[in-house]
C-alpha cells in the first residue's frame, strides 16, 4: 500500500511536527495562562453536555 520511503517520510514528519508543536506550546505557556483562564470549565461543560445528550439518546431509544 505504501512504499518504505513514504512510511519513513511520514514517521519523520510526525516526529518533527510533534517536536515543533511541543516547543511552540512551551514558548507561549505564559501567554496561554494569562489569556485563556477558565477554558478548562468550558471544556468540562462541553463534555457534560455531550454526555447528557448520549444518555438522553440511550434512554429514549430503549
Amino acid at each position: 500500500m505504501f512504499s518504505t520511503g513514504q512510511i519513513i517520510f511520514a514517521a519523520l514528519f510526525f516526529v518533527a511536527f510533534v517536536v515543533v508543536i511541543f516547543f511552540s506550546y512551551r514558548k507561549d505557556l505564559k501567554l496561554h495562562r494569562k489569556y485563556y483562564k477558565g477554558t478548562l470549565y468550558i471544556l468540562l461543560g462541553f463534555i457534560v453536555f455531550i454526555g447528557l445528550l448520549f444518555l438522553l439518546k440511550t434512554y429514549l431509544k430503549g
